[in-house]
């Protein structure tokens, strides 16, 4: 299985034959982080988009964030 490597997080990679896309979420956060794209490398600029939303968020909430195990 492939996954998807960003600063200290990991994410997988699935694929929809339905709906056509490659979509994912990241590994060992508490909640709900995915992302998708219709290209591997649309997928990975959503992935990396969430990851830096993620720590965004975190730092303007004052929070640690959680890294990937």
């Amino acid at each position: 299985m492939r996954r998807l490597h960003y600063k200290e997080y990991y994410g997988t990679v699935n694929t929809s034959e339905k709906d056509n896309i490659l979509y994912g979420q990241v590994i060992g956060i508490k909640g709900l982080l995915s992302y998708e794209g219709s290209t591997i490398n649309e997928l990975e600029q959503d992935f990396r988009a969430v990851v830096d939303g993620y720590l965004k968020d975190c730092k303007q909430k004052h929070i640690k964030p959680q890294v990937s195990e």
